[in-house]
Order: C-alpha cells, then sequence, then structure tokens
C-alpha cells in the first residue's frame, strides 16, 4: 500500500462506525425505566376476611358435620391466650387434624402485634370464643362493664380475624342471670365444663392427660394454652382418648349447631 493511502483508508474506517454506532442508537427501543418497587398496601382485616371467605363460604366456623348423637364427641377447649405456647400447640393439633375451641382474652389478643396467633386459630379451622377483655369475674361487674369486656375483645377479633365469635367462657365459669343477659344481647353462648384438667393448679402433664382422659362422650374439656405443661400433655391426651375411640370437635360442632346466646352449656 502506498503511504498516501494509509491515512485515507483509516478515515474511511472511521466513518463507517459512526455510521454503524448511529444506526443502532436509531433502532433500539428506547430503555424501560426502572420503577422501585412499591409493595401493595393490605388491610390485614381485609385480607383475614377474604381468607374466611374463601375457607369456609357464608358460614363459620365450618362445620364437619358430625353426629354426635351416635359417635363419642369430645371437646378440647383452651382458655386465656393467645399465649407463647398456643403456636406450638395449634402445630401439634395441625399434625393429628384435630380441631378444638380457643377461648382468647381481648388483652392477649391486642398482646400479639399483627394478631397472628388468633388469624392462625381461624385460619387452620379451630373455633374461636370471648373470654372477656382483662379476665374479671363478671358477676363482680355493672351491666355496662360487662358489655365492655366482651364487646372490646368481640371488636378486636373481628377486626383480626374478619369473624364474629359465637361463644363466650365466663372467667372463672363465674355467671349469674345478669351475665347471661348481656351474653345474650351479644349473641354469645355460654360454655362452661364438666371435665376440669386443673392444669394451673398441677402442672404436670401426666397428671393433666389424666384427668382429661376421664373425659365421657359429650365431655367439654377445660384446659390453658398459656401453660407449657398443658401443651406438653396434649399429644398424650389425644392418644389417650383417641384409644378409647373419641372423636375431637369444637363446641359448636359438639352440639351440631351453633349454640343459643345467653344460654349456659356444660356438656352434651
Amino acid at each position: 500500500m502506498r503511504v498516501w493511502a494509509l491515512p485515507l483508508a483509516l478515515l474511511a474506517l472511521a466513518i463507517c462506525v459512526t455510521y454503524s454506532v448511529a444506526r443502532r442508537h436509531q433502532t433500539a427501543p428506547p430503555a424501560t425505566p426502572i420503577v422501585p418497587y412499591k409493595a401493595a398496601v393490605v388491610d390485614p382485616a381485609a385480607l383475614a376476611k377474604r381468607l374466611v371467605s374463601m375457607q369456609y363460604g357464608s358460614g363459620w366456623p365450618r362445620s364437619r358435620k358430625f353426629d354426635c348423637s351416635k359417635l363419642k364427641c369430645v371437646a378440647l377447649t383452651f382458655d386465656d391466650g393467645p399465649g407463647e405456647y398456643t403456636a406450638r400447640l395449634l402445630d401439634l393439633l395441625h399434625r393429628r387434624d384435630v380441631k378444638a375451641t380457643f377461648f382468647v382474652i381481648g388483652q392477649m389478643v391486642a398482646a400479639d402485634k399483627g394478631g397472628h396467633l388468633v388469624r392462625r386459630i381461624v385460619e387452620d379451622g379451630h373455633e374461636i370464643g370471648n373470654h372477656s377483655w382483662s379476665h374479671p369475674a363478671l358477676t363482680g361487674l355493672s351491666r355496662d362493664g360487662v358489655e365492655r369486656q366482651l364487646r372490646h375483645t368481640d371488636d378486636l377479633v373481628f377486626k383480626l380475624t374478619g369473624v364474629r365469635m359465637h361463644v363466650m367462657r365466663p372467667p372463672y365459669g363465674s355467671t349469674n342471670e345478669a351475665v347471661a343477659e348481656e351474653s345474650r344481647r351479644e349473641g354469645l353462648a355460654q360454655i362452661l365444663w364438666n371435665v376440669d384438667t386443673l392444669d394451673w393448679l398441677n402442672r404436670v402433664p401426666t397428671i393433666v392427660a389424666r384427668r382429661a382422659g376421664e373425659a365421657k362422650p359429650g365431655s367439654i374439656i377445660l384446659m390453658h394454652d398459656i401453660h407449657r405443661t398443658t401443651v406438653e400433655a396434649v399429644p398424650a391426651i389425644l392418644d389417650i382418648l383417641g384409644r378409647k375411640g373419641f372423636t375431637f370437635v369444637t363446641v359448636s360442632e359438639l352440639y351440631g349447631r351453633t349454640p343459643s346466646p345467653g344460654r349456659t352449656y356444660t356438656e352434651r
């Protein structure tokens, strides 16, 4: 190549590269702008209500249609939660496909930030009941006092789960005509018991399991999920009663319907 031709070749190459780059810029699609991710705002109560609707339809709690007039049914009930051992209890019940009834205290529900445990009780298919706001003896309160204890808890549970409770348990089992009347106004049946495990007094799993094992067909068993020893007793309780041929049901399933507001129940 002649020396004078080299600059001309380099100039031609530069023109071609420049033209090619310009063509790519003209034909390439415009870049998609990067939009920072923003999580959707979800109303927890609305979400919980939708989940309940999906699982249970228009009615709650869902009835599994047991005929406890023919089956040996027993209702396990747990008071005073939800607490630090409730999640473990729910795991145990889930593994055995057992449904129970939880009578919750409003203050305990409020202490569980976000209401995760009370939501899980509902989502797992258990029945949930009202055990007052702060666990006073309702018989010592005025009518307005009883109303506040029940309604405040009911409103909070509804806000978190989207369901209204139909059953209540008066703290200490303390009730009278005034408490029954207010329960009726609030649409709540009074659920007591006929088998007391005394798990708050004797915190020994074997003792708790032995007392629960004395249940008869139609029994309502009283326990408390705030005690670690009670939760530890549950597998043995399920084994003892299971060997005796018992079917584990919720309170409403025990009666085959939602119990009548204001009325007191101790067993089927």
